[in-house]
């Protein structure tokens, strides 16, 4: 039986259990100092363009830049689940660009023959 009281498992929720759930979602404006904040723990340069960031109890562990691609994450997390999530969402999200434009190829081909 699970005892809410114990010390011990607040202390796992607050180093960041492995288990915990992680938010895979577009940065916002709001998260640029956040961002900043964690390139540098990382020491890294912050990242440009559109930015994905994994969210895990509500802050953000890891983030990846969809323009080239980098990925900065806090080191002293352990981050590397949050970061292969992030980089499998872009190849998603790519995919799915992909067949989009795809699907428009036969539509706009139409359109040129009867023009």
């Amino acid at each position: 039986m699970m005892n809410r009281f114990d010390p011990q498992r607040q202390h796992d929720r607050d180093a960041g259990h492995e288990h915990d759930p992680v938010v895979i979602r577009r940065a916002r404006d709001a998260d640029a100092p956040l961002l900043d904040e964690l390139a540098a723990l990382d020491s890294a340069r912050p990242l440009q363009g559109t930015v994905l960031v994994a969210v895990v109890d509500e802050r953000i562990w890891a983030a990846l830049a969809l323009d080239d691609g980098r990925a900065i994450a806090d080191p002293f997390l352990p981050t590397a689940a949050a970061v292969e999530l992030l980089a499998l969402r872009v190849k998603q999200l790519r995919a799915a660009d992909r067949r989009t434009q795809r699907g428009m190829l036969p539509r706009w081909i139409a359109r040129r023959v009867r023009a």
